[in-house]
């Protein structure tokens, strides 16, 4: 890329700050927008971007007011009357979504793309993860930060580079893999798509644009159109017989779960996934697959030994499935999930781990087109739980919607509920007679972690 000066509209997203640290690696000056201050700012600010959090063209550094030097990059999240965007276009400035960048850095590479509405990240970190341990290389943009690299960008020698491919927006339909993993396409994003065919209609193109020779690997029972004559498809779950999935799943007393392998090729015995729950078997079994097609590709057997390896030492991301406390008497875990099919999977995780328990979910519902569209959904999966805790809706990129409120759900819900404001969560806990506690939300529930392992860990 020609440009020395690269410009991020929502510089502290997960994906975009990817995005802007890359840049910052290769020597380009950095400098961005973000709504809010966070964790991922001020290390990007440490990094050397240089970043405010107020729309005001004013504050855009004076070395990035050059349409000849600098390039724009932003997310879909940000507004078309946000004032900085309305500059760089009256001003003939080349302006690109973070899908678009993404791409043109995707270029030349082995692409090895995790798509669907849940289960992505945890999936595509384990694809780059099991890239480092089997090539000792491969680059990776995560959608959230991987606790084995530090980072969610990885940059390492070698073709592969691993991606999470983002339905929002269409955003993945800028992306051309070499080997593609579809994990679910459930509603959602129904702002945009409208309908749940629409959704499906999106994951069938992303299909599609599959390289020649390449490998479609799709969860099982996810029904899409598959019309891409030119690849390879291949099903994986994750203990029904199929191509890919764990044979004699066992859990073992660390609450993780030992299994073999089956693959196409025969049965890789004896594997140990190096984090808990049931859901994450499921998605190691779709990362192992995708190596598997890549040495496939490459002409080269996978080496069972190094794969082993590298799912016992996989450390997990951040927010999925991350222990904050984890004693007899009180265990209190955090998770990313904002979509009803991702509570069901991760509460079923919870219940076999901690089989007999009391589970406490506390959720915050993110975005108002979300809970409207999917409030009844997301009743009967938080009813898996003993008891719930609701947040008010976090609304994101959304103005409100009349009607639409945490209660819609809690109304819903078959077993006791709440609601409590965020500033009272960890007091509001603490009071409660609690067991297993698990925190869900994409919002901002995270900043309550800590305030809440300590209030738990006072009780235990």
């Amino acid at each position: 890329m020609e440009f020395k000066n690269i410009y991020f509209l929502g510089i502290g997203g997960i994906g975009m700050s990817a995005l802007a640290r890359y840049f910052l690696h290769e020597g380009r000056r950095v400098a961005g927008y973000d709504r809010t201050r966070s964790h991922l700012t001020d290390e990007l600010k440490r990094e050397g971007a240089a970043i405010h959090f107020e729309d005001d063209v004013h504050l855009i550094p004076s070395e990035f007011r050059s349409a000849t030097d600098t390039v724009v990059v932003y997310t879909p999240a940000v507004p078309a009357d946000h004032s900085e965007l309305r500059y760089f276009e009256a001003h003939g400035f080349r302006i690109e979504k973070r899908s678009q960048m993404l791409g043109h850095l995707a270029e030349g590479k082995y692409v090895m793309a995790v798509a669907g509405t849940h289960g992505k990240t945890t999936t595509s970190t384990l694809v780059a993860w099991l890239n480092r341990a089997l090539t000792g290389g491969g680059s990776a943009f995560l959608g959230g930060i991987s606790r084995n690299f530090g980072s969610n960008l990885v940059l390492g020698d070698g073709p592969y580079l691993a991606v999470e491919a983002d339905e929002f927006d269409r955003s993945f339909l800028r992306l051309f893999p070499d080997v593609a993993v579809v994990t679910s396409a459930d509603p959602d994003h129904l702002d945009i798509y409208g309908t749940h065919e629409a959704v499906r209609e999106a994951f069938s193109q992303f299909v599609r644009q599959i390289r020649p020779g390449g490998f479609l690997i799709l969860k099982k029972g996810v029904e899409i159109a598959l019309d891409n004559p030119a690849i390879t498809v291949y099903r994986y779950a994750c203990d029904e017989p199929c191509d890919f999935y764990a044979r004699s799943l066992q859990f073992t007393d660390g609450g993780r779960y030992r299994f073999d392998l089956a693959t196409p090729d025969g049965v890789i015995a004896d594997c140990t996934l190096g984090i808990p729950g049931r859901v994450n078997v499921e998605n190691a079994v779709a990362a192992a697959a995708s190596v598997w097609c890549a040495a496939r590709a490459a002409g080269t057997p996978l080496d069972a030994e190094k794969l082993r390896a590298g799912l016992a030492s996989f450390e997990g991301v951040k927010r999925r499935f991350e222990f904050w406390l984890n004693t007899p008497q009180q265990v209190y875990m955090d998770d990313y999930a904002h979509h009803p099919c991702e509570l069901m999977a991760a509460l079923a995780s919870v219940r076999g781990m901690f089989p007999g328990r009391r589970i406490t979910a506390l959720f915050q519902p993110h975005l108002y087109t979300r809970t409207r569209d999917l409030y009844r959904e997301f009743a009967e999966a938080l009813s898996l739980a003993d008891e719930v805790v609701l947040l008010p809706i976090y609304p994101a990129r959304e103005e409100p919607i009349e009607g639409v409120t945490s209660e819609i759900i809690g109304r819903l819900l078959r077993v006791p509920w709440r609601i409590v404001p965020r500033d009272e969560l960890a007091d509001a806990v603490a009071a409660m007679e609690t067991d297993v506690v698990v925190s869900f939300g994409a919002g901002n529930i995270d900043a309550c972690c800590e305030p809440l392992a300590e209030r738990l860990q006072a009780k235990a």
